[in-house]
């Protein structure tokens, strides 16, 4: 499909440029003396280290965002506006992310609390806000359906009694009971099609996109949910969350050994001095890209087990082939990038090594 190529190839060069615009802004602001000027500016603040920690935090994230602003504009409406995949309008699109920024600002700005006063008592802080992270994703993962999913989506009850007791009955087969079936407003927003099935225990729901109900035949719903209860299934929330604390944890031990190095370099009173927060972030942001393969490479192998998991739930390969069809017209998917993009950049196998997979064939 010409369009999709063009399309993620667009896509990864306006990441590129972003990510060239971070590691740039957080350079220039140790190296201009300006993150030295933010701190002392905010050394008075109420609250004393944490209040002066956050007044950094904000200052430094609110000059990032308007900085990388036309480059979020761009990737994120002008971009899929362009290829038909988004029919939103501008000022709803600049509500979802106003609420969106607000809430993972609040989320960045408690992390970075945390962290900070962890470096302020303890040289084994990374250790320390691994732990402290994993809890808290895990939190986020319980009240998602409850509390987080509301905000961006209108979540009404299935209609179609006949496929929502299909569906509920696949979960009790799965051994992945769910409380119910709800049916997310994706087409005010897009033409993007997709299931999910979040939360769990007590606040496990199926989620599916009104776009899949348009577009989709009840095997192929089938198929798609059979996929997402593989997850839990699988367990896969307890193991990405592990894999995800492994990589935290390591990244934050690499992090204090530079954050320790640069010191010296930046003129830092110590690894605690908020004037280092452009650096730790700086050190922070290029670790994470280097593993950036780990964390996929781990995700595209419970992908595919996920999709053998779907594969034997329905045993129906040609629902499961007809749904992957239909989601990569519907979602713009590139369906066989270069294996380095795949390595470096996929979360999914390729859609035609799915596909193939599905029919017993070599990928």
């Amino acid at each position: 499909m010409p369009d999709a190529a063009r399309y993620h190839r667009l896509q990864l060069v306006l990441a590129g440029v972003g990510l060239a615009l971070s590691v740039g802004y957080l350079l220039a602001m140790l190296l201009t003396g300006a993150a030295h000027a933010l701190a002392a500016a905010a050394a008075g603040t109420p609250g004393g280290a944490w209040g002066q920690v956050a007044v950094v935090a904000l200052g430094l994230g609110a000059a990032h965002g308007l900085l990388s602003l036309p480059l979020a504009w761009a990737r994120g409406w002008w971009l899929p506006r362009r290829y038909g995949l988004l029919h939103q309008g501008l000022p709803a699109w600049l509500a979802d992310r106003a609420k969106a920024a607000l809430l993972a600002g609040a989320l960045a700005l408690a992390a970075v609390e945390v962290v900070y006063a962890l470096l302020r008592q303890t040289a084994w802080w990374w250790l320390a806000a691994a732990a402290s992270f994993y809890v808290a994703q895990a939190a986020i993962a319980f009240v998602l359906p409850v509390w987080i999913v509301p905000l961006f989506y209108r979540l009404t009850p299935l209609e179609d009694e006949t496929l929502r007791q299909r569906l509920l009955r696949l979960a009790r087969r799965a051994g992945v009971p769910a409380l119910d079936v709800r049916v997310a407003d994706q087409s005010r927003r897009s033409r993007t099609a997709n299931a999910a099935v979040v939360g769990f225990r007590g606040t496990r729901r199926i989620i599916l996109f009104d776009t899949l109900l348009a577009s989709f035949t009840p095997d192929e719903i089938e198929s798609v949910l059979a996929h997402e209860l593989g997850h839990h299934a699988h367990g896969d929330l307890r193991r990405g969350l592990a894999v995800q604390g492994a990589l935290t944890a390591a990244t934050f031990w690499l992090a204090d050994g530079l954050l320790r190095a640069g010191g010296g370099a930046f003129g830092l009173a110590g690894p605690a001095d908020p004037a280092g927060m452009a650096w730790l972030a700086l050190v922070l942001l290029l670790l994470g890209v280097a593993a950036l393969p780990l964390g996929n490479g781990f995700s595209r192998r419970i992908e595919r087990e996920a999709d053998d998991f779907a594969l034997a739930a329905t045993g129906n390969p040609a629902a499961f082939i007809g749904a992957m069809e239909r989601l990569s017209a519907l979602n713009l998917a590139e369906r066989r990038p270069s294996r380095w993009k795949e390595f470096v950049l996929y979360s999914h196998p390729a859609l035609d090594r799915r596909i193939a997979r599905a029919r017993g064939e070599p990928a």
